[in-house]
């Protein structure tokens, strides 16, 4: 399918400046409304702001997004509404790294990962928000959970499963590793390897831009997603795309049932050899 063929939805957005998020932020205390200090506020906290603070539209500019959607729905394939639950910040919080790698089982993604065997145990999301208090925030706990001949290695507040070596490892000798990373107060980031060689990566929001040893190669699936990969467009809904991206590689579909715990996992302690 030619990039021409290719007719994405555009969607114009409220942007908003560091002082009109900083007066949201402001008003969504005094109405006992959870909101983060930094990173994304909630669209429906921005709605309901402006909903009681209709003079404030005028201080906000727009931008036209492109939404992704899928250009054949009804086939039973993966679409980005169905990772919409990704945004519920109590599922997987606002940094989380999901690695799905092909074709082996969970003991051995987690000692691809540095894991060393003797610490391998269950871990429930008490464990890990216990860690990240020794940490500092700093994730270095990850988790797997099985899921046919794919297994999805898990970690929240880390993205060990996104670093370019770590993909290698988990993918050499003939595998797959596709990993989505969310950062809200960073960059996001999705990336595939295949046999030991990341072939492309970017970031979910601006997939016109790609690296790696063969940059296009799932320019397919993001034009079955009505993204254009020759375009410089931003993605609207660039995290449960990149999710959707991944369930149409690997035609495994992650839930938020299959992240309650307790899962085997461990602390990362091995580093890897760049």
């Amino acid at each position: 399918m030619p990039d021409r063929d290719v007719s994405p939805l555009r969607v114009s957005h409220l942007l908003l400046t560091r002082e009109l998020s900083q007066r949201i932020r402001e008003w969504g205390k005094t109405q006992g409304l959870s909101i983060s200090e930094r990173g994304r506020i909630a669209s429906q906290i921005i709605d309901a702001f402006f909903a009681a603070n209709p003079d404030a539209l005028a201080t906000a500019d727009r931008i036209e997004l492109v939404r992704a959607t899928v250009r054949e729905p009804g086939d039973g394939r993966a679409t980005p509404d169905d990772y919409a639950w990704q945004d519920d910040l109590a599922t997987l919080g606002p940094i989380y790294t999901l690695t799905f790698v092909q074709g082996l089982d969970e003991g051995e993604v987690l000692r691809r990962f540095g894991v060393a065997p003797q610490d391998v145990g269950p871990l429930t999301d008490g464990d890990v928000h216990e860690r990240l208090e020794v940490t500092g925030g700093r994730g270095d706990l990850v988790m797997v959970v099985g899921l046919g001949e794919w297994t999805v290695a898990v970690e929240k507040s880390g993205w060990q499963g996104v670093r370019p070596e770590r993909l290698r490892e988990l993918s050499r000798d003939g595998g797959q590793a596709i990993a989505v990373s969310r950062h809200d107060y960073a960059h996001h980031r999705f990336a595939y390897a295949a046999d030991g060689q990341v072939l492309t990566s970017f970031n979910p929001r601006f997939p016109g831009t790609r690296e790696g040893a063969n940059p296009g190669h799932l320019d397919g699936h993001l034009r079955e997603l009505g993204i254009d990969p020759a375009a410089d467009d931003q993605i609207d809904n660039h995290l449960p795309t990149a999710l959707a991206l991944v369930s149409r590689i690997s035609s495994v579909m992650l839930t938020p049932a299959h992240l309650e715990g307790p899962l085997p996992g461990g602390r990362i302690t091995t580093p890897l050899a760049v």
